[in-house]
Order: C-alpha cells, then sequence, then structure tokens
C-alpha cells in the first residue's frame, strides 16, 4: 500500500512537470517584456519610479488579459484537439503572432486610422504622440467594436447548446430545451438579431445604425468562414460546425481570438493611453492564454472535466451579453473578468463531483461483483438496476 502511495506520488509530480513545461516560453516573454517596460519607463519618465510605474501598469495588464481570455483558451483547445497536426503548429506559431503583433499593436491602429479618416503612418504618429487623442477615437469605436464582437461570439455560444446532437448538459434545465429546438432553421440567427435590435431601441438614431450594421458584419463573418470551410471541403468536427482543419479553423480561431481580444484592448485604455505599454501587458496575457490552450490540449484536461467545454461556452454568451450591455451601461473589466472565471471553475467543480460519482459507482459495481462472484460488468449491471428499482 505504501508502495502504491509513493507512486501515485510520483505521478502526480510528473504531471506537474509536464504541465509547468507548457508555460516555458510564455515565462520567458514576460520577463522580456517586462524588462523592455521597465527600460522603456525609465527612458521616457527619467526615473525609478517611472520604470516601477510601467512594470505595474504591464503585470495588471498580463493578469486582466488571462482573466478575460481564459474562456478563449478553452474554446481553442475543442477546436484545435481535433485540427490537423499541421495547422495546430501553424496556429501555435503564425497564429501567436497575429494574436500578440495584429489584435495588440495593428488592430488599435486600424481602428483610429478608419474611425479618424487617417492614413496608417498618421494613425501610428497619432499613437505615439498623441496618445490621449488616439485614445479617445478609439473609445468613440466602442459601439460599432462591442455590435461586432457580441453578435460573433454570441453565435459561437448558441451554436454549441443549439445541437440535438450534443451528448450531455451540464444545465439540464436550459440546455436540454435548447437542445430540443436546435432543429429549427436559424434558430441562432434569430436569437442574436433579436438581442440586437433590443439593445438598439436604447440607443440614439446614429449610434442604433452603428450597432446594427456591425452587428450584422459580425454575422456575416462569422457564416463566412463556416462557408469557406464547405467550400475547402475540410471534415466536421464534433463541436456544431465548426470545421476542424485546414484554413477554415485557423481563420475561424483567428476571428476568434479578435473578438475576444475587443474588450481587453477597450479595457486597456482605463489603464494607459501608450500603445507600447498596452502591447507589452496585452501580449504577456496573450502568450498565457496559448500557453493554457497547449496544455489543455496536450494534457487531455478537456477529456478529463465533463464539463468544462460547457463553461467555456456559457463564459461565451455571458461576454456577448456584457459586451451588448456595455454599450448602454459602463460595466468594470472586474466584473467581466470574475463573470468568465466563475463560470469555468463552476463548471470544474461539477466536472469534478460527476468524476468522483463515477468512481463511486464502479467501486459499489466491483464490490457487487465480488459478493456475487460474477464480472465486473456483470455487477455495475446489476447496480444500475437496482438503481432504476
Amino acid at each position: 500500500m505504501a508502495r502504491w502511495i509513493a507512486m501515485q506520488r510520483r505521478v502526480r509530480g510528473w504531471d506537474k512537470i509536464s504541465m509547468l513545461k507548457h508555460f516555458y516560453g510564455s515565462i520567458a516573454f514576460t520577463i522580456l517584456c517586462l524588462g523592455l517596460g521597465s527600460w522603456y519607463g525609465y527612458t521616457s519618465g527619467g526615473s525609478v519610479g517611472a520604470a516601477l510605474s510601467v512594470l505595474w501598469i504591464c503585470i495588471v495588464l498580463g493578469v486582466l488579459e488571462v482573466s478575460l481570455s481564459f474562456d478563449n483558451a478553452v474554446v481553442n483547445a475543442t477546436v484545435l484537439k481535433d485540427m490537423d497536426p499541421v495547422w495546430q503548429r501553424r496556429f501555435l506559431t503564425w497564429g501567436i503572432l497575429i494574436a500578440v503583433f495584429g489584435m495588440r499593436v495593428v488592430f488599435p491602429i486600424l481602428i483610429v486610422a478608419i474611425a479618424g479618416q487617417l492614413g496608417p503612418v498618421a494613425a501610428v504618429s497619432l499613437a505615439l504622440n498623441d496618445p490621449d487623442r488616439y485614445a479617445a477615437i478609439v473609445s468613440e469605436a466602442h459601439i460599432g467594436i462591442m455590435g461586432f464582437g457580441g453578435a460573433f461570439l454570441m453565435l459561437v455560444g448558441l451554436k454549441f447548446f443549439f445541437n440535438a446532437e450534443k451528448e450531455h448538459d451540464w444545465i439540464g434545465l436550459v440546455e436540454a430545451p435548447l437542445r430540443k429546438v436546435a432543429g429549427l432553421d436559424a434558430v441562432e440567427i434569430i436569437v442574436v438579431l433579436l438581442a440586437l435590435f433590443g439593445v438598439s431601441t436604447q440607443l440614439a438614431v446614429a449610434d442604433a445604425h452603428v450597432f446594427m450594421v456591425s452587428g450584422i458584419m459580425g454575422i456575416v463573418v462569422y457564416f463566412a468562414v463556416q462557408w469557406m470551410g464547405h467550400v475547402l471541403g475540410a471534415p466536421e468536427g464534433a463541436v456544431e460546425g465548426v470545421q476542424r482543419s485546414g484554413l477554415a479553423a485557423f481563420l475561424y480561431l483567428e476571428v476568434l481570438d479578435a473578438s475576444f481580444s475587443f474588450d481587453g484592448v477597450i479595457g486597456a485604455f482605463a489603464l494607459t493611453t501608450n500603445l507600447v505599454i498596452i502591447a507589452l501587458g496585452l501580449g504577456i496575457g496573450a502568450m498565457f492564454v496559448r500557453s493554457i490552450t497547449i496544455a489543455l490540449v496536450r494534457q487531455g484536461t478537456l477529456g478529463q472535466f465533463r464539463f468544462l467545454e460547457h463553461g467555456a461556452f456559457w463564459a461565451i454568451l455571458a461576454l456577448a451579453s456584457i459586451m451588448f450591455a456595455s454599450v448602454l451601461v459602463h460595466i468594470p473589466e472586474a466584473v467581466t473578468g470574475l463573470v468568465g472565471a466563475g463560470l469555468i471553475g463552476l463548471s470544474v467543480w461539477s466536472s469534478v463531483r460527476h468524476n468522483r460519482a463515477d468512481r463511486a459507482l464502479l467501486e459499489a459495481g466491483d464490490a457487487v461483483a465480488l459478493q456475487t462472484g460474477r464480472t465486473s460488468a456483470d455487477g455495475h449491471a446489476a447496480l444500475a438496476d437496482v438503481g432504476k428499482k
């Protein structure tokens, strides 16, 4: 018995080491970014205090990004685990460049260029030389960004629950009825359009127009990626018609990453308007989100926690709803992060309880088999019959 316990401890120790290795790159990247942030703060502010201030903001932004995007990591893992190995590697290499550089640097500049009717060079100059004006332009584009991102994410979440072939439910009282109406044509589109219309009625006419158009574009982009998957002939995976291999899955994940990044980029301006600091801080968070994705896939965590995927998609629906609501009232980023983390935490807790119940059933079945002299399978069947009676 003592030998068996010692072996289990060694196995758990190796599992921890195996899990940690997926974060070595993120830890190294974090050290580099914090070093660059400290150097940038010292050279621009001319004091150790300025360096420490930038260092602290980078750390807070990194934590903010991870808290807002943990559900993104889980959903990425559900797509990635069935993805072609070649495209898996491309997403984990090219994708991180797009996530860190594209979404945290290029995306805000594009927003300013479009909203302010500026050229790319002028937008970069504005970001570096007049950060307050730059932040104001990004904030002015808030309604359009939330409409697009909220509609796209709401479709992602609803597609998971409006699925007649979904194997099991977490919150049965809600999920079972949704599964039953999954056969209705375009039901998820109707829900999203009604949500967009409901929010738009509370906005001024000009803002309502921007919100509706942006939301419809989010719907168009979602189905454009789906359509591309059909055109390319990529096989469908287990989750709700999302294409799992090749270019279509890669593009789907990148658009998904972008939608999750919107609130982080917007929220960052509450801490600083400096584009360099925003890129360093959110880049740290993006790297850790990617490491979490890799760990979930390589460690088989999704299979170990039955309801983790459900929790992630509930968190996506919550985030989409928050994005819609944020055009009407200010919602602190801390609330957004806590809601997502809370739903995922509850799904993990439910999964652990389910696993314990399964183990108890197996042990009881083995006991029945031992007492009656039958096989374990017969013992489990006998126990199940008793449970039914």
